[in-house]
């Protein structure tokens, strides 16, 4: 491959393109950025590619295009540069939930394209090119979707690809995968979200300065709190009946323990206590996280 197009240089976008050419992987890098302010930005940090003034000037110079921009905008995208896609440009995308995007692609992308979703594993609360980091996607998984139609030379591609941008690669359908980061993922950023706007409601009702006094629990979940709107509405909408089945079993174990403080049962509220400590060691063993006291903060 010699040329790639990035659409959409936010966090993931801008990580890609400075990994991109930090690695060498691909020759030349073309940009499509519809924000204004983020192209002024783009300009300023001086960014490795050029930025292209529309989608057909970069797409028909394209071997690959990666979908860098939130999930609500694939459509549109797909209609404007369908007729300027060249016949062995290889499509792919970053987005975090796949079942519905992969309805989105097979109604909307024409037939002889080829279209080979991923998700890699990895972001920040904060979001704009301003932020991103060449080694953003060293040593994180990123998922490749595998599904009826998947070309077994396409797959291969992106997983050279990802492998070479540093990450450890898995193949799952998109069925698995948001099942699985329904409850690895977007069920953890909706409890923050709403632990934050329970804080926000409880201090607002009892008229205490309660913010000030943030300790580490609540100050960790205003981190993910802080995560883009846009990209987890898109997230939370697109996933809706996995998430909302975790959201059900979230509810019944709440309730539980619920049950167990109100009647002081000890013996069931330890059990659960030691149960979901062991969890915090498998991620660590796992290298999913540091072992570092305070999240390694200090």
């Amino acid at each position: 491959m010699k040329n790639i197009l990035i659409i959409g240089c936010g966090l993931l976008g801008s990580s890609l393109i400075r990994s991109i050419h930090k690695k060498k992987i691909i020759k030349k890098i073309l940009i499509y950025e519809k924000s204004k302010k983020n192209i002024l930005k783009i300009k300023k940090l001086n960014l490795p590619g050029r930025i292209v003034k529309s989608l057909k000037e970069g797409v028909i110079n394209a071997d690959l295009i990666i979908f860098c921009t939130p999930m609500s905008e694939y459509k549109n995208i797909i209609l404007k540069i369908n007729d300027f896609i060249p016949a062995n440009c290889l499509i792919t995308d970053i987005g975090s939930a796949k079942i519905n995007s992969s309805k989105i692609v097979k109604k909307f992308l024409k037939k002889k394209i080829s279209w080979v979703s991923a998700h890699p594993i990895a972001g920040s609360e904060v979001s704009g090119p301003e932020h991103g980091k060449s080694d953003m996607f060293n040593d994180s998984w990123c998922i490749l979707i595998k599904e009826k139609n998947t070309k077994k030379n396409h797959l291969n591609i992106l997983n050279r690809f990802w492998k070479k941008i540093g990450s450890k690669t898995v193949i799952m359908t998109p069925e698995k995968h948001d099942k699985i980061f329904s409850m690895t993922s977007h069920l953890p950023h909706l409890v923050a979200y709403n632990l934050v706007k329970s804080a926000q409601d409880f201090e607002k009702k009892q008229s205490f300065d309660l913010i000030r006094y943030s300790a580490g629990g609540l100050r960790d979940f205003s981190r993910i709190a802080a995560s883009n709107e846009i990209m987890w509405r898109d997230i939370f909408f697109d996933n809706k009946i996995n998430i909302s089945k975790a959201i059900n079993l979230f509810i019944k174990n709440l309730r539980s323990f619920r049950r167990d403080i109100n009647s002081n049962n000890n013996k069931s509220i330890l059990k659960k206590l030691t149960q979901t400590k062991k969890v915090r060691s498998k991620i660590i063993k796992l290298k999913q996280d540091t072992n570092k006291p305070n999240f390694g903060r200090d």
